[in-house]
């Protein structure tokens, strides 16, 4: 075999390789697209609107399932911000400790807390993992020693 004809079929072979490969992962590709596109949304997941008032929510108790998510939607249509806080009883008594200390502050959301200005409206998605007593409490000062707070329970 020629030095010639040895080149052109190394380069017939890594065209078929090539096409091959490309084949291969494109398929592979196509795969998982369809499996993201046919997957279910996660069970259980529920939206619960909530009206922010002047120094009241307009829920004072909410039942959920272990492992449920919920997509709170907090609309503040007071006249002052308004935070949510979701935990248990220690973790809102710890944050209304750091509120004094601090003269307030903002939430974005991220820590399972969020605050809303007068007159807008924000979303705070939480999976109660385990079963038990939680709060969503607002600890702007004065807020939660007035009993802005709704009781969650987790069945």
């Amino acid at each position: 075999m020629t030095h010639r004809v040895r080149h052109l079929v190394l380069i017939a072979a890594a065209g078929t390789l090539a096409t091959v490969v490309t084949a291969c992962g494109g398929a592979s590709e196509s795969v998982s697209n369809a499996t993201a596109e046919t997957a279910a949304p996660p069970a259980g997941a529920r939206t619960v609107d909530i009206a922010m008032e002047d120094i009241t929510y307009d829920q004072t108790t909410l039942t959920v399932r272990t492992g449920e998510t919920v997509d709170f939607r907090f609309t503040n249509t007071g006249k002052i911000a308004h935070d949510a806080l979701i935990g248990d009883t220690e973790a809102q008594m710890e944050h209304e400790a750091e509120m004094a200390e601090m003269g307030g502050m903002s939430h974005s959301g991220g820590d399972a807390a969020i605050t809303v200005q007068p007159g807008v409206a924000g979303e705070l998605s939480y999976t109660f993992a385990q079963p038990g007593a939680y709060e969503v409490g607002c600890h702007q000062p004065g807020h939660y020693a007035a009993g802005m707070k709704i009781d969650v329970i987790v069945e």
